[in-house]
């Protein structure tokens, strides 16, 4: 599990509209890194939607903004379409980067168990390091959590 401190593991990634995303080639800006489970579901959505809606203020931080999830680009696109969104989203379909962020967890749900990414966030400084992290997340609130974060570094 990362912590405050850690290196960031690095990753480049298919991102919405065709093109590719490289954590390192963003520095030196600071970076939330949000990963969630699937493409159009209600939290999943809200969680989007609120980080759009803060774009300009993360922003003015000096911060940019990548959602991961294992849906592929061409779900994003259409997310990114359907909800009007902002924010990078990058495809991790073989989960790699969800493993070295230690998010591709077992999960259980009426009674079934099955691996899945845990909603989870990370704020990277300009150097590359996890300045906070955010595991197991509720998605109410969280969006004002991350942008005082983030203005805070």
């Amino acid at each position: 599990m990362l912590t405050p401190g850690d290196t960031a593991p690095d990753f480049t990634l298919p991102r919405d509209g065709g093109s590719d995303v490289t954590l390192s080639a963003l520095r030196p800006s600071a970076v939330v890194v949000y990963f969630y489970p699937k493409d159009d579901t209600p939290g999943c959505t809200k969680e989007a939607i609120g980080f759009t809606e803060n774009l300009d203020a993360f922003k003015a931080a000096g911060v940019q903004i990548i959602g991961i999830s294992k849906d592929s680009v061409k779900k994003h696109d259409k997310f990114r379409d359907k909800h009007d969104l902002g924010v990078i989203l990058a495809s991790d379909e073989n989960d790699q980067v969800c493993e070295a962020y230690g998010v591709w967890k077992e999960k259980s749900m009426y009674g079934k168990t099955y691996m899945g990414i845990e909603r989870a966030t990370f704020l990277i400084d300009g150097s590359g390091k996890v300045a906070q992290a955010w595991h197991k997340v509720r998605v109410p609130g969280h969006v004002d959590a991350v942008l005082e974060a983030a203005r805070a570094l």
